[in-house]
Protein backbone atom coordinates (compact mmCIF):
# COMPACT_ATOMS: atom_id res chain seq x y z
CA UNK A 1 0.00 0.00 0.00
CA UNK A 2 2.74 2.39 0.56
CA UNK A 3 4.28 2.27 -2.82
CA UNK A 4 1.01 2.95 -4.09
CA UNK A 5 0.69 6.22 -2.26
CA UNK A 6 4.89 6.99 -3.20
CA UNK A 7 3.96 6.53 -6.62
CA UNK A 8 7.10 4.91 -7.70
CA UNK A 9 8.47 8.36 -6.71
CA UNK A 10 6.45 10.47 -8.35
CA UNK A 11 4.16 11.51 -5.33
CA UNK A 12 5.03 14.96 -5.66
CA UNK A 13 3.76 15.11 -8.80
CA UNK A 14 0.88 13.28 -8.78
CA UNK A 15 -1.35 13.95 -5.65
CA UNK A 16 -1.50 17.78 -5.95
CA UNK A 17 -2.33 17.26 -9.62
CA UNK A 18 -5.10 15.33 -8.29
CA UNK A 19 -5.68 17.73 -5.69
CA UNK A 20 -5.52 20.25 -8.22
CA UNK A 21 -8.29 18.12 -10.45
CA UNK A 22 -10.74 18.11 -8.04
CA UNK A 23 -10.24 21.43 -6.98
CA UNK A 24 -11.04 22.93 -10.60
CA UNK A 25 -13.75 20.01 -11.39
CA UNK A 26 -15.57 20.84 -8.11
CA UNK A 27 -15.69 24.85 -9.06
CA UNK A 28 -16.94 24.07 -12.59
CA UNK A 29 -20.11 22.00 -10.67
CA UNK A 30 -20.08 25.29 -8.29
CA UNK A 31 -20.05 27.66 -11.37
CA UNK A 32 -22.10 25.81 -13.15
CA UNK A 33 -24.69 25.66 -10.70
CA UNK A 34 -25.07 29.53 -10.40
CA UNK A 35 -25.31 30.06 -13.75
CA UNK A 36 -28.41 27.88 -13.74
CA UNK A 37 -29.94 29.41 -10.55
CA UNK A 38 -29.13 32.87 -12.34
CA UNK A 39 -30.88 31.88 -15.74
CA UNK A 40 -33.68 29.97 -13.99
CA UNK A 41 -34.49 33.50 -11.86
CA UNK A 42 -33.95 35.11 -14.87
CA UNK A 43 -36.64 33.23 -16.85
CA UNK A 44 -38.94 33.32 -13.93
CA UNK A 45 -38.68 37.23 -14.15
CA UNK A 46 -39.33 37.45 -17.74
CA UNK A 47 -42.46 34.92 -17.45
CA UNK A 48 -44.10 36.91 -14.84
CA UNK A 49 -43.36 40.04 -16.64
CA UNK A 50 -44.74 38.73 -19.40
CA UNK A 51 -47.93 37.11 -17.79
CA UNK A 52 -48.82 40.91 -15.72
CA UNK A 53 -48.38 42.06 -19.66
CA UNK A 54 -51.60 39.44 -21.26
CA UNK A 55 -53.76 39.98 -18.43
CA UNK A 56 -56.64 42.29 -18.90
Amino acid sequence: MSEFFHMGGYAAFVWPSFGITAAVMIAIVIDSWRGFVRERDTLEKLQSQRAKRKAP
